[in-house]
């Protein structure tokens, strides 16, 4: 009869969350200023199938293969992500722990007490008696109003906001990478450049000091020819300062002391490849930052319906199984056993002092100003998108004009040096003539660069190659757990 009874009791306390409610709103993704395409697509040169989207290891597509290492190592070696891989992992435990809210939590206890019954008292021992003890006990708050499972939505909101995070500081960190190389490699096509003008002058200083040797020539055009010379040879040796920072960032964005790296000059061969470019809509599925922004606003949501719970009473459930006896030879026997169900307690907070309206208040405006940073994330991310696409059609405009400066630049210095050795023109003309080619021609080498890290930034601006479906699910949020982890056991690594 009493193990019917014990039966019964224990079936309407597991009854208890079933018939539970989650107090609080359901979450609904929140609208965005859309365009039906972007104004800068116009003239867009689109990568086929447009469809496709870039691909997981983009930095491909520029056909690079010292660059494909370098971006390789990022994920697994950079310091901020490993920062932000280890914040994740956090993020994680912490929807862990709100499961566990969800259990009872189950106590063992262990007691002994030495005493001496006051005189007189109706005790069937006298004198000093000892007593042991040990007991297991159960504590539960039934989640009757759904403030825990509103916490673990919230908590596992947060952990795929973390998640996306983690992906945009990857993205970020190699398109980092990617400008830095393409900025340095513009370095040296620079310098390889100045050392052909260099070459060139030398030679032209030559020609200038023979021709003052025999009489056709001023002092004045040796010394401007070598003055020419001297700030070449200048240039090319200030280019050096700002490749080591660019080197030194590298490898610093590698997770290497930049003591470790060291990238031999080499030409810059790489073009702006095409690049898929899809609809506005799409962009909100493809940028790690929007989709932490929006996972955010999921959270902040969730944490209305914590703040809201609170108002409402909250059941406290307890039950203790032990033994006890002044004999520790006899202690674990059925006659020595002792059980109580309780306390339980139901309490409802009647006054405050306002606190919980002005913290329920306080989770709507959380969830307002995580709206309004989820717009403007989106929009941020338009205007990159937008911003790069006419940077990359301007510069291009601008590269076919530039082209045509070059090479009437070069016409007009082999022009201009025919004239100054048949004595028809002065050396000034040939040091206007020198200096407009070295100038177009610095500016082309410019013009590629510019259009490379423009293109770094198109690419991170739309995604790289990252999508919604790469976030965990709300299942795969709080990671793997072994049944160990539900135990309070020493943690032994």
């Amino acid at each position: 009869m009493r193990s019917t009874k014990n039966s019964a009791t224990l079936a309407c306390l597991l009854t208890l969350p079933l018939a539970a409610c989650t107090v609080g709103p359901d979450y609904v993704r929140p609208q965005a200023a859309l365009s039906d395409e972007f104004k800068e697509i116009k003239g867009w040169k689109q990568a086929q199938p447009r469809d496709s989207g870039l691909p997981g290891k983009w930095w491909e597509i520029y056909g690079d293969p010292l660059l494909n290492s370098l971006a390789e190592q990022v994920a697994g070696a950079n310091q901020s992500v490993m920062q932000a891989e280890a914040q994740y992992r956090q993020a994680q435990h912490l929807v862990q722990s709100a499961q566990s809210s969800l259990l009872p939590v189950a106590t063992l206890t262990g007691t002994f007490n030495r005493f001496k019954a006051a005189t007189g008292q109706n005790v069937a021992v006298a004198g000093v008696r000892n007593l042991f003890g040990q007991a297991v006990g159960i504590a539960w708050e039934p989640d009757l109003w759904g403030q825990v499972r509103r916490q673990l939505e919230a908590n596992t909101d947060s952990a795929q906001a973390s998640a996306a995070t983690l992906h945009g500081l990857i993205l970020s960190s190699q398109a980092a990478l990617a400008d830095n190389y393409f900025q340095l490699r513009t370095l040296d096509a620079q310098k390889a450049l100045l050392e052909e003008t260099i070459a060139a002058f030398a030679k032209t200083l030559e020609i200038t000091k023979n021709r003052y040797a025999v009489g056709v020539a001023a002092k004045a055009d040796v010394v401007q020819a070598e003055t020419q010379l001297e700030t070449v040879r200048a240039q090319a040796i200030d280019l050096g300062v700002q490749r080591a920072k660019l080197e030194h960032a590298i490898a610093v964005l590698i997770g290497k002391s930049p003591a470790e790296l060291a990238l031999a000059p080499a030409p810059l061969n790489s073009q702006p490849p095409g690049i898929p470019v899809n609809l506005p809509s799409e962009l909100l599925e493809r940028r790690p930052d929007i989709a932490a922004a929006e996972r955010q606003i999921a959270a902040a949501n969730a944490q209305i319906g914590v703040a809201k719970a609170a108002y409402y009473p909250t059941l406290n459930l307890g039950g203790t199984n032990g033994f006890q006896s002044g004999d520790p030879g006899n202690l674990f026997t059925m006659a020595r056993r002792y059980w109580s169900l309780g306390p339980a307690g139901l309490a409802l907070t009647l006054f405050d002092g306002g606190a919980k309206n002005a913290q329920y208040k306080q989770a709507i405006d959380a969830y307002d100003a995580s709206v309004a940073a989820y717009r403007q994330t989106v929009l941020t991310g338009f205007q990159e998108v937008e911003d790069n696409l006419a940077a990359l059609r301007i510069l291009e405009q601008e590269t076919q004009v530039q082209d045509k400066a070059v090479a009437n630049a070069k016409q007009a210095l082999a022009l201009t040096n025919n004239q100054y050795q048949a004595g028809t023109v002065s050396y000034l003309n040939v040091m206007t003539a020198q200096t407009a080619a070295l100038a177009n021609q610095q500016t082309a080498v410019q013009l590629l660069g510019q259009r490379l890290s423009a293109s770094v930034q198109l690419v991170k601006a739309l995604g790289g190659g990252w999508n919604e479906t790469l976030l965990p699910t709300a299942d795969q949020a709080g990671g793997e757990r072994k049944w160990t982890d539900y135990l309070i056991l020493p943690l032994v690594e």
